[in-house]
Formats: structure tokens, C-alpha cells, sequence
């Protein structure tokens, strides 16, 4: 599984960092990066709950 960011959508509102710190990470410049695009298969729940609760739906899979 592959998760991706569309950062011209991305409001930088931390939810994704909140709900799965060790894939997701806010810089200062409030830029979201993603930490391990090819999510491991135990972090894998938390990330699909992290693209669903995206306010600006701005995350993405490819499962």
C-alpha cells in the first residue's frame, strides 16, 4: 500500500499526523511530508483511518 499527498489541497490541519505520527510529520512551514510512502502492513489501519478522516480529503492510497 502507497499513500500519497496532494499538496495543493493539504491544509496542513494535523490529523493524519495525529492519528499516525510514525507515517505522518508537519515541518515548520507547515508542510506535510510522508515519511514512509509504502506504508508497512502493520501501520496499515491506522493509515486508512488517517486518509479517511482528512478534512480536505488530500491524502490518497493505492492499495
Amino acid at each position: 500500500m502507497k499513500v500519497s499527498v496532494d499538496p495543493m489541497v493539504c491544509e496542513a490541519n494535523a490529523v493524519c499526523v495525529g492519528l499516525a505520527p510514525e507515517v505522518f510529520d508537519l515541518d515548520d512551514d507547515d508542510e506535510l511530508h510522508i515519511l514512509k510512502p509504502e506504508v508497512p502492513a502493520e501501520e496499515a489501519d491506522r493509515v486508512r483511518h488517517a486518509v479517511r478522516s482528512c478534512p480536505k480529503a488530500a491524502l490518497s492510497l493505492d492499495e
